[in-house]
């Protein structure tokens, strides 16, 4: 028996990997998180599966049905959403796993700050601009370690994206304005690849204002930084002739 702890991507269920479909559809108990995950994704289970939604659900009472599974020798899709491994709230099901000798496994799914960059059809990444992403969030209920709170990381000046903070923005301008200054680009992703999906694109000055004439208030990833509207980066060195790497040679100044 095994838990299949699986991201079923941001809400498209056409971005469901090929393994997390499969699973979905063969395990004999299916547990997923109702408030996020695509029902096209669960109607995927078997016709004799049991199939339970976890958004109701405490942590004892999500190890109990697991470990009930356990006993019966039923494999588990756990079913998540995004990828499991960023802000997954997995860890914690993990450590339970491991102390009931219950054997589990992460399936990877395509993150939400992944299906915003796509959606906003932007890279995250440009040479000699930003080669760093951070991905964080505001301080809300949960604490954040000292030296990760915002205005720590805005001394980086790197592309920054948010998550679970949208309810904060307020506090995020506050803590990036003097790092990153108020003509700073924000673009705002509201469910990304979803149906009712939206995006706010403005900068540090203006976005709260936007946000809420949008009336925005969940499921959002936040993206800052300059790779949002810059369009005089310099090239990739990847493909420029007089760059050698393992597959090609670079070409010489003389030939044509």
């Amino acid at each position: 028996m095994k838990v299949f702890i699986i991201g079923a991507g941001p809400g498209d269920p056409e971005l469901l990997t090929l393994r997390a479909a499969k699973l979905i559809s063969t395990c004999p108990v299916v547990l997923y998180t109702g408030s996020l995950v695509p029902s096209e994704a669960i109607a995927m289970a078997r016709k004799d599966a049991k199939v339970l939604d976890s958004s109701s659900m405490t942590l004892d009472k999500i190890v109990a049905v697991i470990a009930a599974a356990r006993d019966a020798n039923q494999d588990v899709a756990r079913v998540h959403t995004g990828d499991p491994s960023i802000f997954g709230s997995v860890a914690e099901q993990m450590r339970r796993f491991a102390e009931l000798g219950i054997e589990y496994e992460i399936v990877p799914g395509v993150s939400s700050f992944s299906a915003a960059a796509a959606v906003l059809g932007r890279e995250l990444t440009l040479p000699e601009l930003s080669q760093t992403v951070i991905l964080t969030r505001a301080e809300g209920r949960t604490p954040m370690p000292e030296r990760e709170k915002l205005r720590e990381l805005a001394s980086h000046r790197a592309t920054l994206v948010l998550f679970l903070s949208i309810t904060l923005i307020r506090d995020v301008v506050d803590a990036l304005m003097p790092e990153y200054g108020g003509e700073c680009p924000v673009s705002v992703v509201h469910k990304a690849s979803c149906p009712d999906q939206k995006i706010v694109a403005g900068t540090l000055n203006d976005i709260q204002g936007r946000v809420r004439a949008a009336g925005i208030r969940s499921q959002s990833i936040i993206i800052v930084g300059r790779i949002l509207t810059s369009t005089d980066f310099a090239d990739s060195r990847l493909y420029a002739p007089n760059f050698t790497h393992g597959f090609r040679r670079a070409k010489a100044e003389n030939e044509k």
